[in-house]
């Protein structure tokens, strides 16, 4: 179950925590965001899992794309990365059990989606959440686009979408991207806390009416992936990212 970079953590009343660990801040790669999917979809076909709890290792909590790595990329990764980002993220909007995430440090780009498609939300003071991807000249994969749509609103898709500049914890909860502000040494515990009482759920229910919720953008997501969303004919960059992405890292 556990793969590398991701450990997994099981505690009383059926809640596992999976605890992301790609040094040196949760940066996404293809295999990471597929054996991210892989265990979220084990761990909601799981009778004996009751709530996921997603936590890092690190002080920012994903940064989203290695801009350094992704310069680099031919079309071969850019449509693995495409293909992560879709398929990770739709496995974990569309689980059927409770998800939740304590964010202790910054969620930017791609590393904002743990956020988003989980059910509920609890971050630090002081942290920064943004999509910066307008930046580094790159447009959304369906996956993210559409969980996005669904889960905020038009103003706040509009400030972040198209400044790509971040925002603090306390204007993320205005807008909705966050439930709770945790003071950053009862974080964990809190979210603990949340996970165990969203377990107690009728789980069969639960599973349910978050289908009746999400079910549309799910099947929009998964539509697109099998009309070939996951492969963008030319690659998912453009001719401005890798100038833009280099003009970001200085």
């Amino acid at each position: 179950m556990t793969a590398e970079y991701l450990t997994r953590i099981d505690h009383e009343d059926g809640v596992v925590e999976i605890r992301l660990g790609r040094p040196p801040v949760n940066a996404l790669s293809a295999a990471f965001l597929s054996d991210f999917g892989r265990i979220i979809d084990s761990l909601g076909a799981d009778d004996e899992v009751r709530a996921i709890m997603l936590s890092s290792e690190f002080k920012v909590f994903s940064a989203g794309l290695d801009l350094k790595e992704a310069q680099k990329f031919d079309l071969k990764d850019q449509h693995g990365i495409v293909k992560g980002l879709n398929e990770g993220f739709l496995s974990l909007f569309a689980c059927p059990k409770p998800t939740v995430v304590a964010v202790n440090g910054a969620a930017i780009a791609g590393g904002l989606f743990f956020v988003l498609a989980s059910d509920f939300r609890l971050a630090a003071p002081n942290v920064r959440f943004g999509l910066a991807e307008i930046r580094v000249g790159a447009d959304f994969p369906v996956g993210p686009l559409e969980i996005a749509r669904s889960m905020l609103g038009p103003n706040a898709l509009r400030l972040l979408m198209l400044t790509g500049l971040p925002v603090d914890s306390a204007k993320a909860e205005t807008l909705g991207l966050i439930d709770e502000i945790v003071p950053k040494d009862a974080l964990w515990s809190r979210t603990m806390a949340a996970a165990k009482d969203l377990a107690q759920l009728p789980p069969r229910t639960y599973a349910s009416v978050k289908a009746q919720i999400r079910g549309e953008t799910i099947r929009r997501i998964q539509t697109a992936i099998d009309n070939g969303a996951n492969a963008p004919e030319g690659g998912w960059f453009n001719d401005e990212t890798v100038p833009a992405m280099k003009r970001m890292i200085g």
